[in-house]
């Protein structure tokens, strides 16, 4: 069937419906489609198109068909132009002729919109969900291994000790800000549509914010052109959902790297690992590899979206078609990456002996003992001099600091005592970081504290 066609004296071809057709992926709506229509069943009873009687005979049928497409045979067969030309046939298969007054006053348009943004709202939240347990995941981790210290890096090259929550929390911050985005995407997406017509604004005298509260949407659109036309809040998603693709990347290839032999700082658990076909010695981290991947993807959906967007006239054109699927294979892919990211933390091992080891063969107490010497009155850039001297001295002579004497300091700088020498290892060198947000053990433990508050608030909105 089709919801329209009285001016046109042939159907569409064959290949025009094939090229057209959006069913195999927009069914995805078909909940929202009905939860929708029943709330517009609803409005058309309040303005006298149906009866009392005719809104519950419609609303019941709603319910069964959806009771009914939880049933695995519910598509077969099904040759619909999309899921509302499917949902409008299922309504006059159950609920009769008064079927056929369901799309008084609506048009597919705002139709279309309106059962996105329901979508899109509850798969913004499922993913505010997941983040919170994979922001669960890292404090944990971060509790269990309170102690264990790692070289910090900036240009891939060891700089300052840091602790190991202490790197986990940066995580959780990028991630916080993540959960952050998804909640002002959903503010932008919690707008109702419905009543726009078809751009105009409806020729029917509908209570739109009835709708809107039967629906659960914050506040009723201002513009019946935009409203039909606006996909900003599914680039709103594709934004937060790529910023998150690009954290769980970056976290990825960290522990690509820091789990592998050249490293030893990690491991990863057999359930997120596999093997080679042809090397049996191999353990390789393919879950975390995937996920680097699908970043990319993630983000050319963003892309590609833009790019549909960027050059449409008001109002509505046949182009928004191209919404849904790169929306609907982001959702899948963000969803995976973050469960998969968290079943990673979940089951990964650290050699807490390997990194505190691999810290204090470098020099990165180097900055603490500069720092030493300035608080002494010496000028900093006379300490940095003297502690890059030292550095030199000590790697010509194949040297660890630990190796070093208060003797050995001395010999370089007269400035340096025996407070010196203890400030040569790794571990000491954290206590240097006493500031709110540095490494200093104490002030990681209150981050941690704080960490877990904002993660209960957070659960408690999404």
């Amino acid at each position: 069937m089709k919801l329209w066609g009285g001016r046109f004296e042939k159907g569409p071809a064959e290949l025009f419906e094939r090229f057209s057709g959006s069913l195999d992926f927009d069914r995805r709506l078909l909940e929202a489609d009905i939860i929708g229509s029943k709330a517009f069943a609803s409005a058309l009873e309040r303005v006298g198109i149906l009866t009392a009687a005719e809104r519950d005979r419609i609303r019941a049928a709603f319910d069964q068909i959806l009771a009914e497409s939880a049933r695995a045979n519910f598509l077969a067969g099904a040759e619909d132009e999309d899921v509302h030309t499917l949902v409008i046939r299922k309504l006059q298969e159950t609920a009769g002729d008064v079927a056929g007054k369901i799309h008084t006053g609506r048009s597919r348009n705002e139709q279309v919109a309106t059962d996105f943004r329901l979508w899109m709202r509850q798969e913004i939240r499922a993913n505010q969900q997941r983040l919170a347990s994979l922001m669960a995941a890292l404090v944990d981790f971060a509790k269990r291994e309170p102690q264990a210290l790692l070289p910090g890096y900036t240009h891939m090259r060891r700089a300052q000790p840091v602790l190991w929550s202490h790197y986990l929390l940066a995580y959780f911050e990028m991630f916080a800000r993540d959960w952050e985005r998804f909640e002002q995407a959903y503010e932008r997406t919690n707008v109702l549509p419905l009543g726009s017509g078809a751009l105009a604004g409806s020729g029917f005298a509908f209570d739109r914010q009835a709708i809107a509260d039967e629906l659960g949407f914050a506040r009723i659109s201002a513009n019946s052109l935009d409203a039909v036309s606006d996909r900003d809040f599914v680039l709103d998603f594709l934004y937060a959902a790529s910023v998150t693709m690009l954290h769980l990347s970056r976290l990825a290839e960290d522990w690509i790297l820091y789990s592998s032999e050249e490293f030893g700082f990690l491991e990863l658990g057999d359930e997120v690992t596999s093997g080679s076909s042809l090397m049996p010695q191999k353990k390789n981290p393919d879950a975390f590899e995937l996920v680097r991947g699908k970043s990319g993807r993630v983000s050319g959906n963003l892309m590609a979206l833009m790019m549909t967007l960027k050059g449409l006239p008001l109002a509505y054109n046949r182009d928004l078609q191209e919404d849904k699927e790169p929306a609907f294979d982001t959702a899948d892919h963000l969803a995976g990456s973050i469960e998969i990211t968290r079943l990673c933390v979940e089951t990964a091992k650290i050699n807490a002996r390997e990194m505190e080891a691999a810290a204090d063969a470098s020099w990165v107490c180097a900055t603490e003992l500069a720092e030493a010497l300035a608080r002494k009155g010496v000028a900093f850039h006379r300490a940095h001099q003297v502690v890059g001297a030292l550095v030199l001295d000590s790697v010509r002579r194949g040297k660890r600091p630990q190796d070093l004497t208060e003797k050995d300091l001395q010999a370089v700088a007269p400035e340096f005592d025996a407070e010196s020498v203890a400030l040569l290892s790794a571990r000491r060198a954290l206590e240097n970081h006493v500031p709110p947000g540095g490494t200093a053990p104490a002030s990681v433990a209150q981050a941690l504290r704080e960490a877990e508050e904002r993660l209960g608030r957070m659960r408690q909105t999404s």
